[in-house]
């Protein structure tokens, strides 16, 4: 199943949760809302949206599953971190020697070497070519096994390295949002420094905060709490005369 056939099915299965709301264009920032009002709501999530669980549908299903091999995943990278010469997993030393370089800095400093390192690190590959299926979320230690990946599984490995490399879970986030510009999905990385949430694209090798982003709609936000949509926050409510009729993303492709 595609990720265009998985938001679907995850939306009808959450139809009183999943209206996403769009602005008025005059007045519309990076996601449709003022784009002054992202800092002033606040950070709990990134582009001062609010989230609503996803509490079923296959979209859920897919990040479980993924869950149960990055925890697999987490037991064996602990292993290898703790005793490099008896790490049997090439992949494990490859991503190690990332995070490596990241724990030496701080800040945002730290956050960039991530990004940058995996960026480089992973050449862009589609799941179609690689694995003969649409849409597949690989852990890191599958994507640094092939060093080969699209848009999802960036995100995802910057998201296990970020928490290796001492940032806090409630600071990290997976985004998947709409690139209105491209007409298609993308997932990317996203971290909390100083209040403010800082988008890990591997389209960029510079960090950029989300309230400088344009011509995306984010659409779900992953932790390890679980998958939740993305939706304005209350005092959206009472700005402009929003319409609720949501837009059915496409899938993402290799060029993610």
């Amino acid at each position: 199943m595609t990720i265009l056939a998985l938001i679907r099915a995850s939306f009808a299965a959450a139809a009183a949760t999943a209206m996403l709301w769009i602005g008025s264009p005059a007045q519309a920032g990076p996601v449709g809302q003022p784009a002054e009002l992202v800092a002033f709501i606040g950070a709990d999530e990134p582009f001062g949206l609010s989230r609503t669980e996803l509490g079923a549908g296959p979209l859920l299903s897919k990040w479980l599953t993924l869950a149960h091999r990055l925890d697999d995943e987490r037991v064996q990278l602990a292993l290898c971190d703790g005793d490099r010469k008896r790490c049997v997993s090439p992949a494990a030393l490859r991503l190690l020697a990332i995070v490596d370089q990241a724990r030496a800095r701080d800040g945002r400093a730290r956050l960039g070497e991530i990004n940058r390192a995996i960026n480089l690190a992973i050449r862009p590959a589609s799941d179609q070519v690689q694995y003969g299926e649409p849409d597949v979320w690989t852990s890191p230690l599958v994507t640094f096994g092939s060093l080969a990946g699209d848009c999802e599984d960036y995100a995802i490995a910057k998201f296990v390295a970020l928490r290796l490399a001492g940032i806090a879970a409630q600071d990290l986030r997976i985004v998947i949002l709409r690139d209105t510009a491209r007409n298609e999905d993308h997932a990317v990385a996203a971290a909390r420094l100083d209040g403010r949430w800082l988008l890990l694209d591997n389209q960029r090798m510079a960090m950029i905060q989300d309230g400088d982003a344009r011509q995306v709609r984010p659409r779900f936000v992953i932790d390890e709490t679980g998958i939740s949509i993305l939706e304005p926050a209350p005092l959206m409510a009472e700005v402009g005369r929003p319409s609720l009729a949501p837009t059915v993303p496409g899938s993402m492709s290799a060029s993610n």
